[in-house]
């Protein structure tokens, strides 16, 4: 292991396993594929009912398998995992010989242990002339003579599938139980033999089969034998996490969703651990389906992650983030004036007015219809461009100007009877205290400087929390703006009550941050 943590580790390298390691290497991510090298199928021949790799032999495919997986930089180890513990950022693996590895999530594949029946001759033909699915190797003893030992009432299943690929097939009933009428009847309908004694001995030569032989001495000729044997996931790595598992007629496996996700959020199951029937093919389909699930989940939580560090966000400048943001179709705000600019303004004479951050210039035309030459100046181009239209729209062009630009853009000598800023904040870096300050070298002598900010986070904002803004009391306003009071008069410091709508869409009430400051003259 090369590395300490991964994105993911894969648990079992067969089909399944693979699979999920190859597009989750594609994806960029890094992967481990722990292969504890006992694959279900080894005991086949070959490979059947894979579209572009029909009659391949197992190992052929695996090995093929793992070359394509580490191209894109996934690992693959010989190991045994010996237990999965959940962590807060994922899951930590053990295994059997001390080594560790931990990663975000996890994909069980480590398939199920076949348990064949304890009769003589049985397991040397297992996977040969002994079978257990007819998709997997039912062409290849089709026409020929066919048996079906039941070990269980699943039995009855395998008997009528078998019937289609051969006329000539014989049941060796005693694993069903006591068969009714209607089921016995089902079977001879299509010309199955029903043999009851249970049987007692396989015979052939090495992996072929010759013939079974009941307790009651009878040897019937065949050439190929279907069982179901008794099936155990290799997953007591996880038994003690207490997943939640469902029962099956074949056994009780990992309970998933279509994805293949567990109940844990962090542990993915396919193939035959979580399932009896996932042939090859289904399995690469499920590791595949899996890996696009679990990718999903890990790029949506690198975004979480990103979005809950402000670390990530200096890098976007502020005027194109603002800019984004009223790039829209439809307004931000609401077209009012702010309510402490238009009770503050109202007191005042009419004179110059420069609204900082005016975004769509709602308090710029208020200030113009009640007599004032307003300008407002705004990062974002669009939104300028939509406070213009707002003034020409109410026809007060001639007295409430925009630009796009900052204080700094301002000629040095231009000045203003009243300076206001309204709600100056951002979520991305914003050296507030320094704009204000300069902001407030625009104040003419005998002018005001106005500033009104959120004390807290609105009810209906939806910013995250890292990325949420410092909200700085009236007093902390005061002594981050650092004016002389030699020059300045503070008139109001306080917190303003004002009625609002919460996210409930409900009546809400919250508190405005209010500076007054007089230049004095």
């Amino acid at each position: 292991m090369n590395h300490e943590s991964y994105d993911v580790v894969v648990i079992g390298g067969g089909p399944a396993g693979l699979s999920a390691a190859l597009l989750l290497g594609r994806a960029l991510r890094s992967v481990l594929v722990i292969d504890g090298g006992e694959p279900r199928n080894l005991p086949a021949d070959h490979v059947h009912g894979l579209l572009g790799n029909e009659n391949l032999p197992p190992s052929d495919l695996l090995a093929k398998a793992r070359s394509e997986v580490q191209t894109y930089g996934v690992e693959v180890v010989a190991g045994e995992v010996e237990r999965v513990d959940e962590t807060p950022a994922g899951v930590d693996v053990l295994l059997v010989d001390g080594s560790r590895a931990s990663a975000r999530a996890l994909v069980a594949a480590s398939g199920l242990v076949d348990v064949l029946p304890a009769i003589p001759g049985l397991a040397e033909k297992w996977g040969s002339s002994v079978i257990h699915c007819p998709y997997c190797h039912g062409w290849e003893v089709r026409g020929r003579r066919l048996g079906v030992l039941t070990t269980s009432p699943m039995g009855m299943h395998q008997a009528q599938m078998i019937r289609q690929w051969s006329d000539d097939v014989t049941v060796f009933t005693a694993g069903l139980g006591s068969l009714d009428m209607a089921a016995e009847f089902r079977l001879r309908s299509r010309g199955i033999r029903l043999v009851a004694p249970p049987v007692v001995e396989i015979r052939g030569e090495g992996r072929a089969l010759s013939s079974v032989v009941t307790v009651d001495g009878r040897e019937i000729e065949l050439d190929a034998l279907l069982i179901a044997p008794s099936l155990t996931p290799r997953d007591g790595y996880l038994a003690h996490l207490g997943l939640d598992r469902s029962e099956t007629p074949a056994g009780v496996f990992l309970a998933t969703d279509p994805t293949g996700r567990t109940s844990s959020s962090r542990i993915w199951a396919v193939g035959n651990v979580a399932g009896p029937g996932a042939t090859v093919a289904v399995s690469i389909g499920e590791g595949a389906a899996a890996a696009g699930a679990l990718n999903g989940m890990l790029i949506a939580e690198d975004f979480d992650r990103a979005m809950a560090s402000r670390e990530t966000w200096p890098q976007i400048a502020p005027s194109d983030y603002w800019e984004h943001r009223y790039s829209g179709p439809d307004s931000v705000w609401s077209g009012r004036v702010n309510a402490v600019l238009a009770d503050v303004a109202t007191t005042l004479d009419p004179g110059t007015a420069l609204d900082l951050g005016c975004g769509e210039g709602a308090d710029v035309v208020w200030l113009a219809q009640h007599g004032w030459r307003a300008m407002g100046i705004d990062i974002a181009s669009s939104a300028i461009a939509r406070a213009r239209g707002a003034a020409a729209r109410l026809g007060v062009s001639d007295t409430a100007t925009f630009e796009t630009g900052d204080v700094a853009s301002l000629p040095p000598e231009r000045e203003f009877d009243l300076v206001t800023a309204s709600f100056l904040h951002s979520p991305v870096d914003l050296p507030r205290s320094e704009i204000l300050r300069a902001a407030a070298e625009r104040v003419a002598p005998g002018g005001h400087l106005l500033i009104t900010s959120h004390a807290a986070v609105p009810p209906r904002a939806h910013i995250p929390e890292a990325l949420t803004p410092t909200f700085l009391t009236p007093e902390e306003e005061v002594t981050a703006l650092a004016l002389d009071p030699a020059d300045w008069e503070l008139i109001t410091a306080e917190l303003r009550p004002r009625e609002t709508t919460g996210r409930d869409g409900l009546p809400a009430q919250i508190e405005d941050s209010v500076v007054l400051f007089h230049r004095r003259p």
